[in-house]
């Protein structure tokens, strides 16, 4: 027993550290002063384990999911999907959707501008490749997903009947990116986003995968492989955000951010998400706090 019991948890140290070791980081944190709780900035990109990430702080690629993933002082977990459509002040460059941020200055551009927008500062950054995703459920095997009508969209090659299905890698990329045969367009990909986190995680933590060796090493190489994160967060740290993560989807406090408008037009950017300052000020300070619930957001319009 003694003997079994060494094995383990040598193997289970062992894939630890060098998970570990494949993450990439990154200067992605403000000097903006901290606020109670623990805030995580998650970021889903096309850049490839950060490597189009300059040495200027510009980035090539695109970030077209973001989530602000928040401890309270009290305990309470939330998880906020951010529209990447939003129209935020960005610092230094003006009025632009939120996504524009990380084009224009990579993660600590897109940190300072979300911290800005929500008045939370920043404690972890997290970034996925978004080729990460299609290795990490495939890793798993699959994940189960759902969906209210049958789609067949052309442009994220996402093709699934009404109803919940196992997909593979493939799949789950395309029902994350997908968008184009929604009318609510990002607002129904966040749900979507959300519900996929969701599912890998109950997958992730099955005991398929659990009491699985093999199938163990394969998501720790997929999952760290695909990540980008701050100089100071490694894998203690995300396995903390794992955690905060599950509370939060067991909790239902996975929120959206009070919306005004989804088809604002702009100078600058095209048709953009309206917010209004004083909710998004009052929604996020519930979050900080702890308090905020289901109907802490607001509703929308056109």
């Amino acid at each position: 027993m003694a003997l079994v019991l060494i094995v383990v948890i040598g193997w289970g140290a062992g894939l630890a550290l060098w998970a570990d070791s494949r993450i990439h980081h990154v200067d992605a944190l403000s000097e903006a002063s901290d606020t109670a709780g623990t805030t995580y900035l998650i970021a889903g990109s096309d850049a490839r384990g950060g490597k189009s990430v300059k040495d200027d702080g510009t980035t090539g690629g695109r970030a077209d999911t973001m989530m602000l993933l928040h401890r309270a002082p009290n305990g309470k977990s939330y998880l906020v999907s951010l529209p990447r459509d939003t129209l935020v002040d960005i610092p230094g460059k003006g009025k632009y959707k939120l996504n524009a941020a990380y084009s224009m200055g990579g993660p600590k551009l897109l940190v300072q501008t979300v911290e800005k927008f929500t008045g939370l500062s920043v404690d972890h950054y997290v970034e996925v490749g978004f080729d990460g995703v299609t290795d990490t459920v495939d890793a798993v095997d699959h994940v189960n997903l759902c969906i209210d009508k049958d789609v067949d969209d052309e442009k994220s090659g996402l093709k699934m009947t009404k109803g919940c299905h196992d997909v593979g890698g493939e799949q789950a990329l395309a029902f994350v990116r997908a968008r184009y045969f929604d009318p609510t367009a990002d607002i129904g990909r966040q749900q979507r986003q959300q519900q996929f986190v969701g599912a890998l995680m109950d997958r992730a933590t099955s005991p398929a995968v659990l009491l699985n060796p093999f199938a163990q090493a394969k998501l720790a190489g997929a999952g760290s492989g695909a990540l980008l994160t701050d100089d100071h967060t490694g894998l203690v740290d995300l396995g903390r955000a794992g955690l905060t993560m599950r509370r939060s989807m067991k909790d239902e406090t996975n929120l959206s951010i009070p919306i005004v408008s989804e088809n604002f037009q702009t100078q600058n950017s095209g048709v953009a998400i309206q917010t209004d300052e004083d909710q998004v000020h009052s929604f996020f300070d519930a979050i900080g706090k702890g308090t905020a619930t289901k109907d802490s957001g607001g509703s929308s319009s056109s």
